[in-house]
């Protein structure tokens, strides 16, 4: 297949983009840093192409699209995995707060879709966008609104696609608490948090039953998860992996 995965140069992102290069998959990785893009396609392996993006800005977004398109001889697969998770009291939100998480969460998805759609129709491709537990199948995390509103809106972005785009697969691919790879593979969610909130909130977490007991999904897992549903002739609208919790004693 060729895949194109935003958000690449960490995280899980990168575990898939990485995984699915050294499965055999002609893969385009995009993000912003191109020194981490780089060595990220090495581990993807010969053919993993290396294409700076930016979700934020609508011309990157198009110009990148056209290059992995033009490198891979089309686009059969997207996965949007870029996301970022703002630890943050509600009344301390401001305006700029708001306007990263939906212009990072929903806003980049849609322009990368957009781009990425002509190339989707003629190979009857499917795109994946990773969402949260926190946006459907759990109570939302007290300090991430921003978060929880935002992967919200993206998953009734999914929705609105595939009613636009019937040939064209489109699944929400809905992750809970889930391990890292190592070195830039790890996960950068908690990236900037204020350490103070955070210990604010844990206690809250843990009174509400969120922090699923500590346990946490192999990324293996999940890369199985997105390697099936890209490979999926039919339509699933939905997918959700989560970790299992430890067994009763």
């Amino acid at each position: 297949m060729k895949v194109v995965v935003v958000g690449a140069s960490s995280g899980l992102g990168r575990c898939i983009g990485v995984s699915l290069g050294q499965r055999g998959d002609q893969v385009a990785l995009l993000a912003r840093r191109k020194d981490r893009l780089a060595d990220a396609t090495k581990d993807a392996g010969p053919g993993a192409l290396a294409v700076t993006c930016d979700v934020t800005d609508e011309q990157s977004c198009a110009d990148a699209i056209e290059e992995a398109a033009a490198g891979l001889g089309g686009i059969d697969g997207l996965v949007y995995a870029t996301g970022i998770g703002p630890l943050v009291a509600f009344d301390r939100i401001g305006a700029a707060t708001w306007r990263q998480a939906f212009d990072t969460n929903v806003i980049g998805a849609a322009l990368i879709t957009a781009a990425a759609l002509p190339h989707l129709a003629a190979s009857g491709g499917v795109a994946a966008y990773l969402s949260s537990v926190s946006a459907s199948l759990t109570s939302p995390w007290p300090g991430f609104a921003a978060y929880n509103v935002s992967k919200a809106a993206l998953d009734k972005l999914v929705e609105s696609l595939r009613a636009e785009y019937p040939a064209i697969g489109f699944t929400r691919v809905v992750v809970g608490d889930c391990s890292g790879g190592e070195g830039d593979a790890r996960t950068e969610f908690t990236h900037g948090w204020d350490m103070e909130a955070m210990a604010a909130f844990r206690p809250i977490w843990a009174k509400q039953g969120l922090q699923g007991g500590g346990s946490l999904l192999d990324v293996a897992e999940l890369v199985q998860v997105v390697d099936t549903v890209l490979r999926c002739g039919g339509s699933i609208p939905s997918v959700a992996v989560t970790p299992r919790q430890p067994a009763l004693t």
